[in-house]
Protein backbone atom coordinates (compact mmCIF):
# COMPACT_ATOMS: atom_id res chain seq x y z
CA UNK A 1 0.00 0.00 0.00
CA UNK A 2 1.34 3.80 -0.85
CA UNK A 3 2.29 5.74 1.78
CA UNK A 4 -1.40 8.15 2.80
CA UNK A 5 0.33 10.92 1.46
CA UNK A 6 1.11 9.89 -1.88
CA UNK A 7 -2.70 8.53 -2.44
CA UNK A 8 -5.53 10.39 -4.18
CA UNK A 9 -8.09 11.23 -2.25
CA UNK A 10 -11.99 11.18 -3.45
CA UNK A 11 -14.54 12.79 -0.36
CA UNK A 12 -17.45 10.22 -0.38
CA UNK A 13 -20.18 10.94 2.39
CA UNK A 14 -20.21 12.89 5.74
CA UNK A 15 -19.12 10.00 8.07
CA UNK A 16 -22.39 10.26 9.87
CA UNK A 17 -23.92 9.07 7.16
CA UNK A 18 -23.03 5.66 7.40
CA UNK A 19 -24.48 3.80 10.35
CA UNK A 20 -22.54 1.99 12.58
CA UNK A 21 -22.51 -2.10 11.10
CA UNK A 22 -23.77 -1.18 7.96
CA UNK A 23 -21.96 -0.10 4.09
CA UNK A 24 -22.56 2.02 1.52
CA UNK A 25 -21.90 2.48 -2.52
CA UNK A 26 -19.37 5.31 -3.91
CA UNK A 27 -18.53 5.80 -7.29
CA UNK A 28 -14.56 6.62 -6.73
CA UNK A 29 -12.91 7.53 -10.11
CA UNK A 30 -15.10 5.31 -12.12
CA UNK A 31 -14.81 1.94 -9.27
CA UNK A 32 -17.47 0.98 -7.41
CA UNK A 33 -16.40 0.80 -3.75
CA UNK A 34 -18.39 -0.48 -0.75
CA UNK A 35 -17.59 1.53 2.22
CA UNK A 36 -18.29 -0.07 5.78
CA UNK A 37 -18.39 1.57 9.35
CA UNK A 38 -17.48 -1.43 12.04
CA UNK A 39 -18.42 -0.25 15.15
CA UNK A 40 -16.90 -2.31 17.28
CA UNK A 41 -13.76 -1.79 15.21
CA UNK A 42 -14.00 2.01 15.63
CA UNK A 43 -13.17 1.73 11.83
CA UNK A 44 -14.06 2.28 8.49
CA UNK A 45 -13.21 0.07 5.83
CA UNK A 46 -13.64 -0.34 1.41
CA UNK A 47 -12.92 -3.00 -0.27
CA UNK A 48 -14.68 -3.32 -4.69
CA UNK A 49 -18.38 -3.36 -4.22
CA UNK A 50 -18.54 -5.99 -7.20
CA UNK A 51 -19.25 -9.36 -6.35
CA UNK A 52 -16.89 -11.56 -7.93
CA UNK A 53 -19.11 -14.79 -8.81
CA UNK A 54 -22.71 -12.79 -9.95
CA UNK A 55 -20.71 -9.58 -11.31
CA UNK A 56 -23.46 -7.43 -9.30
CA UNK A 57 -22.67 -4.40 -7.49
CA UNK A 58 -23.86 -5.60 -3.83
CA UNK A 59 -21.36 -6.20 -1.60
CA UNK A 60 -22.05 -3.13 0.62
CA UNK A 61 -25.71 -4.10 1.09
CA UNK A 62 -23.79 -7.71 3.05
CA UNK A 63 -23.86 -8.22 6.81
CA UNK A 64 -21.17 -7.30 8.68
CA UNK A 65 -19.56 -9.55 11.27
CA UNK A 66 -16.24 -11.39 12.06
CA UNK A 67 -15.28 -15.14 11.85
CA UNK A 68 -12.53 -15.16 14.50
CA UNK A 69 -10.43 -12.01 14.10
CA UNK A 70 -11.25 -11.29 10.94
CA UNK A 71 -14.05 -8.40 10.35
CA UNK A 72 -15.51 -9.58 7.38
CA UNK A 73 -18.58 -8.60 5.14
CA UNK A 74 -21.08 -11.63 3.96
CA UNK A 75 -22.11 -10.70 0.09
CA UNK A 76 -25.80 -10.62 -0.04
CA UNK A 77 -25.84 -12.83 -3.49
CA UNK A 78 -23.85 -16.57 -2.21
CA UNK A 79 -22.99 -15.68 1.32
CA UNK A 80 -19.34 -15.45 0.16
CA UNK A 81 -17.16 -13.85 3.23
CA UNK A 82 -15.17 -11.03 2.36
CA UNK A 83 -12.41 -9.73 4.85
CA UNK A 84 -12.89 -5.93 5.45
CA UNK A 85 -8.96 -5.44 5.76
CA UNK A 86 -7.49 -7.38 3.00
CA UNK A 87 -10.82 -8.17 0.38
CA UNK A 88 -9.65 -12.11 0.78
CA UNK A 89 -12.80 -14.09 0.11
CA UNK A 90 -12.92 -16.61 2.58
CA UNK A 91 -14.32 -19.42 0.80
CA UNK A 92 -12.62 -19.22 -2.43
CA UNK A 93 -9.63 -16.69 -2.37
CA UNK A 94 -9.22 -16.85 -6.12
CA UNK A 95 -13.05 -14.71 -5.82
CA UNK A 96 -10.85 -12.21 -3.35
CA UNK A 97 -11.85 -8.21 -4.29
CA UNK A 98 -9.45 -5.37 -3.98
CA UNK A 99 -9.45 -3.58 -0.73
CA UNK A 100 -9.22 0.52 -0.42
CA UNK A 101 -7.41 3.10 2.02
CA UNK A 102 -10.66 5.05 3.68
CA UNK A 103 -9.85 7.82 6.36
CA UNK A 104 -12.08 10.12 8.11
CA UNK A 105 -10.69 13.67 7.55
CA UNK A 106 -12.84 16.38 9.51
CA UNK A 107 -16.02 14.61 9.54
CA UNK A 108 -15.93 13.52 5.74
CA UNK A 109 -14.73 9.53 4.87
CA UNK A 110 -12.36 9.55 2.19
CA UNK A 111 -11.02 6.65 -0.27
CA UNK A 112 -8.12 6.45 -2.27
CA UNK A 113 -7.98 3.22 -4.51
CA UNK A 114 -5.54 0.50 -4.08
Amino acid sequence: MSHPDTLHWTAVCAASDILPDTGVCALVDGVHVAIFHVAAARQFFAIDNVDPKSRASVLSRGLVGSIGERIVVASPLYKNHFDLRSGECLEFPEHSVRAHAVRVEAGRVQVALN
